[in-house]
Order: C-alpha cells, then sequence, then structure tokens
C-alpha cells in the first residue's frame, strides 16, 4: 500500500504572510527553555507551515538584523534549540506524513512529525522507527538535526544512518535534495550538524520491519560497571537493544552497580498472539499508576526524593526488587513501553523543581571508559554532587562530521541544579571533561550545557572543525543560523578567507 500525502487540519496558523512582510511583534516573544530547564532565553518564535513560511521568517530576520535558532520539540536538554534575543524558527506545526509504503518501510516526513506520530502511523503496517529516544515526542527535524542515537546504537548506528534522502533549505532559500551519492559532504555534515547549516524539509527514512509489537526483555542486576559492560559485550550478537541503569550513589566495591536490560526482536511465528499486539493501544504507555493515581500528578510526590537521601533510598530499592528476580528475567515488552521510559511519568523533570537538571553524557572508547565513568562517578560524590540518574549504553562509530560516537560507551548521568549549586557544579563538569579528553572521548550536543569551545574543539578536532566552517561559510555565508550552544561552543565559526 502506497499513500501519497496524509496531513492533518491545522487552526489558523500563527504565521501569515498574505504578501505583507513579517514583523517583530510582542505577541511572538516568548520564553523558551531547554528541556532540562536549567538554560533559557527570550526570544521572538514562529510557527510556519510550509516551505514558504519558512522563508517568510528568514527573511524577517534578516530585515530585523536577528539570527534564527530552529526547534522541534524541544527536548534538548541544554542550550541546542534556544537563542536569546533572536527569533526561533519552530517546525512543529509542519507535522505531515506526505509519502508511505507499507511494503518496503519507506517514509516521507516533514520535520515536525514526532516519534510518536510516526510510529503510530506505521505500527499496523508492522513496522517502527529504526532509531528513537527515550522520549517520543522527539521531532524527526530534531531527530536529523541531533543524529540521535538509541539503546541500538551498537547495533544499527545512529538516527542519520537510516536516512535515505532529505530536501534541505539553506537561510538563503534555496531548497536541495541530498542523498549519500549525490552530496556526501552536506549529507554527513546536516545530520548532526546541530541545526547550524540549513532546514530539514522533508526526510525519506527506512523504517524496521517487525513481526511483533513485543519485544522478548532480558532483565537482571550486576555488581558494579565492569560486570556491566562484560554482560553487554556477551550479549551483542544475539540482542537487538542493550542498556544499563546505574546507581550513581552507591560507592566502595559496589560502585556503578545497576540494572541491564537486553531486548530482542520477535520472529515471525514466536508469539501466537502476535497481530493483536501491532496497533496502537498494545504500545501506549498507561496514563494512571496501578489503575487509579494519574501519573501526570506523580512529580509532585517525587519531588520530596530528589536528593542524596531520597534517590539512595529509591536505588537501594530497585536493587532489592531486581535481587528478587531470578538470575535472568525474561519477559514480553511492548516496543513503547521498552523504548519510551522517559515519558512513563508525565513531567517527571518538574520533581526538580525549584531547580532543574543537566545530564552529562560522555563517551569513552571501551579501552578506557570503565576507569573513566568509575573516576566520573568517584569525583562526582566526593564534590558533594552525586547523580541521581545513570544509563550506560554501547556504542558504534559513524561517519557523521559531529558525531559524538565511539567504539566504546556512554554513561548519561542526570544532576541537579539549584540557585546554590549551580557555579560549583559547571566547576565539577569541566573537571569531568579533562577526565573523559584525557581518554579520548567525545560529548552529544543535544544533552550538554556546559562544554566549553576550548573542550568541544578537543574531542572534534581542527581538521572537522575546518570542514564544518567550510560548509557554514557556503551554506550560511551570513551565520543567520545560530543558537546559545552554537554561539557556546563555535563562536562566530568564521573561515580564513585567503
Amino acid at each position: 500500500m502506497t499513500i501519497e500525502s496524509q496531513c492533518e487540519e491545522h487552526p489558523p496558523s500563527t504565521l501569515t504572510v498574505d504578501g505583507h512582510a513579517l514583523r517583530l511583534s510582542p505577541g511572538h516573544l516568548a520564553r523558551l527553555a531547554g528541556w532540562g530547564m536549567a538554560v533559557d532565553c527570550v526570544a521572538h518564535t514562529y510557527q510556519p507551515e510550509d516551505v514558504a513560511g519558512i522563508r517568510a521568517v528568514f527573511d524577517l530576520a534578516r530585515r530585523a538584523g536577528r539570527p534564527v535558532c530552529l526547534r522541534g520539540g524541544g527536548n534538548s536538554y541544554g542550550d541546542a534549540a534556544i537563542l536569546q534575543d533572536g527569533v526561533i524558527l519552530d517546525l512543529t506545526r509542519m507535522d505531515c506524513v506526505l509519502a508511505w509504503d507499507s511494503d518496503t518501510g519507506i517514509i516521507d516526513l516533514e520535520p515536525g512529525v514526532t516519534i510518536q506520530k510516526l510510529w503510530r502511523f506505521v505500527i499496523a503496517d508492522g513496522w517502527w522507527p529504526p532509531v528513537v529516544s527515550g522520549t517520543m515526542f522527539t521531532t524527526m527535524g530534531g531527530c536529523a538535526a541531533m543524529n540521535i542515537h538509541g539503546k541500538n546504537n551498537y547495533k544499527v548506528g545512529p538516527f542519520g544512518e537510516h536516512i535515505l534522502e532529505f530536501e534541505f533549505l539553506t537561510p538563503a532559500g534555496d531548497v536541495t535534495t541530498v542523498t549519500p551519492e549525490s552530496d556526501p559532504e552536506l549529507f554527513y555534515g546536516a545530520i548532526g550538524g546541530a541545526g547550524l547549516l540549513g532546514v530539514f524539509t522533508r526526510i525519506r527514512l527506512q523504517l524496521k520491519k517487525i513481526y511483533s509489537g513485543l519485544l522478548s526483555v532480558e532483565a537482571f542486576a550486576t555488581a558494579d560497571l565492569q560486570t556491566m559492560a562484560d554482560e553487554l559485550e556477551t550479549r551483542t550478537e544475539k540482542m537487538d537493544y542493550l542498556v544499563g541503569w546505574v546507581d550513581c550513589l552507591a560507592d566502595g566495591r559496589a560502585m556503578g552497580r545497576g540494572i541491564v536490560h537486553a531486548a530482542r526482536y520477535l520472529p515471525p511465528g514466536d508469539h501466537t498472539r502476535a497481530a493483536d499486539t501491532l496497533n496502537i493501544s498494545a504500545q501506549e504507555l498507561p496514563d494512571k499508576l496501578l489503575g487509579v493515581v494519574p501519573k501526570a500528578l506523580l512529580h509532585h510526590f517525587m519531588s520530596p526524593f530528589i536528593n542524596n537521601v531520597g534517590v539512595r533510598a529509591i536505588n537501594a530499592a530497585k536493587m532489592h526488587s531486581a535481587a528478587l528476580q531470578p538470575r535472568s528475567w525474561v519477559h514480553h515488552q511492548s516496543h513503547g513501553g521498552f523504548a519510551f521510559l522517559l515519558d512513563y511519568v508525565p513531567g517527571w523533570k518538574l520533581a526538580y523543581k525549584p531547580g532543574s537538571l543537566i545530564q552529562y553524557q560522555p563517551f569513552v572508547p571501551r579501552e578506557a571508559a570503565i576507569a573513566v565513568f568509575e573516576d566520573i562517578l568517584r569525583t562526582s560524590q566526593q564534590a558533594g554532587f552525586p547523580p541521581y540518574l545513570g544509563v550506560f549504553k554501547k556504542h558504534r562509530p559513524d561517519e557523521f562530521l559531529l558525531s559524538h560516537a565511539v567504539d566504546g560507551y556512554s554513561l548519561a548521568m542526570d544532576f541537579r541544579v539549584t540557585e546554590d549549586n549551580r557555579e560549583k557544579l559547571w566547576a565539577l563538569t569541566s573537571r569531568l571533561d579533562e577526565l573523559v579528553l584525557a581518554a579520548g572521548g567525545k560529548f552529544y550536543f543535544a544533552k550538554d550545557a556546559t562544554l566549553t569551545a576550548d573542550n568541544a574543539s578537543r574531542f572534534l578536532g581542527e581538521e572537522r572543525l575546518t570542514r564544518l566552517r567550510k560548509l557554514k561559510h557556503k551554506l550560511d555565508p551570513e551565520n543567520m543560523l545560530q543558537t546559545d550552544l552554537s554561539r557556546r561552543v563555535f563562536g562566530k565559526m568564521e573561515i580564513d578567507k585567503q
């Protein structure tokens, strides 16, 4: 079955052109924050519905002398989708499925389509997004711009490796169709380019064929990080997803203890009621706890526990519960239930208020990873800033220009930010950066809020930065596209014009 286009009707647009030039107006002024709430901006925000609207926003910004920041679902933890005193180009209203072939699993999407809308659209035909983030509310444009990775990165690579082609609009208004063969420099530069080179207006994606709406999931506790890494390695070939939850407050011999979740797709005929699970209702996350308490209220109950004592108690309870399970507990779980852990409690980040959070996620080559992560945990604990959440994943390298991937592992850690600890926490991350960089590690801009320009240069290398500057000069010579992230880690991105 092939569908040429399917778009929902929108309410009247917040962006009207009608032959008249747009103007900056107080009605479009808004305060926007990174997902972790630790950094924010005040900027003029516009929501075009088509390419003409995007061009109108660029024209507006150019006449007003303002740079433009691209924004999708706003799920980057730090400042990758905000720009103080800029013009925010919010693409969430461009959310049409443009074409779908259920025989091949190839789909064409506008940049504002979320992972949620995508999986809901294709699940009944037996397909699933090849790479997803921990939340289903990330947009396709955001997935491509930040080149997201999932719990299967070690096996299938990042999101960009499943893009077949895309249409790309530059700040000058030119649109071009790009494939890995037609323009490899632009293909591997724009994907993962953090929205600094142009706008994805159409993305053609190859989806993953599935034969059941369930995964076979194995869960078990591990005593430390080295054991966790060893267990992941033994399951690399036979499992399709691997992830570990880490108790970042445990110390001594228990440092780095945690729980591994390994999952595999069910092959054809492996589940007698597979067809019944290939529907939206089988993948939706429950909106009530125990069928009674609305999950939207849970962050109020979580808030008293977002401190060292509370998180230590919660982590101990999780480890105790895991210890009561058989050594290797195998069960079936929906794709949505396994993939979108961050969506189980809507608005859970609000439990950090009146503070906020940042996520620190270093990627370290396998030979040094465990020692570096142990040093990070030890240093954080000794500084009085133990992470309240830790997620351990396995990775492989890729060819994208601003790639964060390594042949090794990452450890994503959530740190609470308060008015009193902010300066000391930023100083701590600078110390942690040195541990990572000394081991040949890298960082992920979708999660970052603290990296300096010098440290970004050290992990990317001068050769990659030069290629980025040349692409920027070619596609956006006016430096129209900026973010608070780009200002922090790249500056003006000037090149030698001689």
